[in-house]
């Protein structure tokens, strides 16, 4: 990410080597960053695909996905209607036209369900992948004060369940569900997937070599029946520095996606 234009409480912010422009809120609020471009490097595939990204903020990753897939259409899922207006506003920016006719944000709680989702505009069995970065502070750590970021950070009981739920009643079978999440909720996300989801796999995010995981990347397949598989960790950066590591580089920057296992099954 580079920073660009600046505005009124606002910040334009260029992505992907300037592929991709957001608007974000300057000083409250939530800022995406890196999370936002690992998250987008899940999705792959070729020709048209259609991916909705619950708890999209201003829509750094759906967005993302969109810059590096000339084929994908993208929902942005967001409930906050400040933060929808900022994905709104990134929209209309000229320097991401190429993306608007693609893209579509949807004002809306993700953990609606039965005819409340559905009249909200989030339909049965219509997506092939779903993308989540939900909010990662549990309800009893320290709170910020900033009431924008707040609502994008602290977890609410049961929130991967219910946003799992949403997931696996918008993708169709055999779709694939992603998301970036704090290490400590592996148990949360991998009770939460149950059976809807299996073929599970879940890569550790780490500093450094020998450091500690400080973010895990999830897939997993909507109907499968394949085990759980624990990846190789990813290296963010080199040995010395601060220099990302040439693999999370490219998926940083939207050069590369980070792909499944090759030969998992689906099914």
């Amino acid at each position: 990410m580079t920073a660009g234009q600046e505005g009124a409480g606002e910040t334009i912010d260029a992505f992907h080597r300037g592929r991709f422009h957001l608007v974000q809120p300057r000083g409250g609020g939530h800022r995406s960053g890196m999370d936002a471009m690992l998250l987008a490097s899940l999705v792959g595939g070729e020709g048209a695909i259609s991916v909705a990204d619950l708890g999209a903020g201003a829509g750094a990753a759906g967005l993302a996905v969109a810059s590096r897939l000339a084929g994908a259409r993208v929902v942005l899922v967001e409930r906050s209607p400040i933060m929808a207006d900022y994905a709104r506003k990134s929209l209309a920016l000229a320097e991401n036209a190429d993306l608007r006719a693609r893209v579509e944000v949807i004002e809306a709680d993700v953990a609606l369900t039965g005819r409340a989702r559905l009249a909200a505009g989030l339909q049965d069995e219509v997506h092939d992948h779903v993308i989540m970065n939900p909010p990662f502070n549990a309800a009893a750590d320290r709170r910020t004060p900033d009431a924008l970021k707040a609502e994008a950070h602290a977890m609410e009981n049961g929130m991967f369940d219910q946003w799992i739920r949403t997931a696996g009643a918008i993708m169709r079978p055999g779709g694939q569900l992603s998301l970036i999440a704090r290490p400590e909720s592996i148990a949360e996300i991998v009770d939460a997937c149950g059976k809807r989801f299996g073929g599970i796999e879940i890569t550790g995010l780490h500093p450094r070599a020998g450091e500690s995981a400080v973010r895990i990347l999830v897939t997993a397949i909507k109907g499968s029946r394949a085990r759980l598989a624990l990846r190789a960790p990813l290296i963010m950066h080199e040995a010395e520095g601060h220099r990302f590591s040439t693999t999370v580089d490219d998926l940083n920057n939207g050069r590369a996606a980070y792909p499944r296992l090759a030969g998992a099954r689906r099914r």
